[in-house]
């Protein structure tokens, strides 16, 4: 089974859903036979450079702050329950995630994908870390083991600028117009923030669907063995029934 999320690192939802993946992984009895891939989206790929606060944010998308001090502390709360504790939704700076996201690219080639997506979602929400600079993304590529040349050299070429785009295209290709986004085995989609449970569920029904096992079928129709069950033509020609004893 193949999964590919989309997501992008500045998503609260996207943060849970990380981690409610690898819990219902955990639980997936065929979780040795699943792939999963990580893809990227932009949400915010506009704000400046320097970043801007989420309440900030807020007020420049004409939402009441009232609302969104609900929303995420909605968001912080079930974060808590699930043990990603601290997870800072709203006390935090956004910026745009591109560097991030090619450097996501490099550790995805370098085998650490989903090991460095989750670093990322634990510094961005657990730490508050900005993540907008070459400089921030850099720092950050040395501390999760990556080699800061190499992920500098990636940066300065911006050789994962293309694949970061491909990415995005193809989730709005495929009806994603936000995230996350998640397809299991390019037929069925996940969109938005769902339960552990109700992620496991999916899974098993798109397992279930890929490895139907025949069941022999009952015969009906014959009432006994003199009935005409053999009366049938194939590729060697047709058979004739017996006739019943006089």
């Amino acid at each position: 089974m193949k999964i590919e999320f989309w997501s992008d690192i500045i998503c609260p939802y996207c943060g849970l859903m990380d981690n409610r993946l690898r819990l219902a992984l955990g639980r997936f009895e065929h979780a040795d036979e699943v792939q999963v891939v990580h893809r990227s989206f932009q949400v915010h790929p506009d704000l400046p450079r320097q970043g801007v606060a989420q309440r900030q944010l807020l007020r420049m998308h004409d939402i009441p702050a009232q609302d969104g001090e609900r929303m995420f502390a909605s968001i912080e709360g079930a974060a808590h329950a699930e043990g990603l504790d601290p997870y800072h939704a709203v006390d935090r700076t956004l910026g745009p995630t591109d560097y991030a996201h090619e450097l996501l690219a490099l550790a995805t080639d370098k085998g650490r994908g989903g090991e460095v997506w989750t670093a990322m979602f634990r510094a961005h929400f657990g730490a508050r870390r900005e993540l907008w600079t070459k400089e921030q993304v850099l720092d950050f590529a040395a501390g999760a083991g990556l080699d800061r040349e190499e992920a500098a050299q990636a940066l300065n070429q911006r050789r994962y600028r293309g694949r970061v785009a491909a990415d995005q295209r193809e989730a709005e290709r495929l009806g994603a117009h936000g995230t996350p986004f998640m397809v299991i085995d390019g037929r069925y989609a996940v969109p938005g923030a769902v339960g552990t449970d109700a992620l496991l569920s999916a899974m098993a029904q798109a397992w279930e669907a890929a490895h139907l096992v025949p069941r022999p079928l009952q015969i009906l129709g014959t009432t006994d063995e003199n009935d005409a069950t053999d009366a049938a033509c194939g590729p060697d020609g047709c058979a004739v029934p017996p006739h019943p004893a006089p």
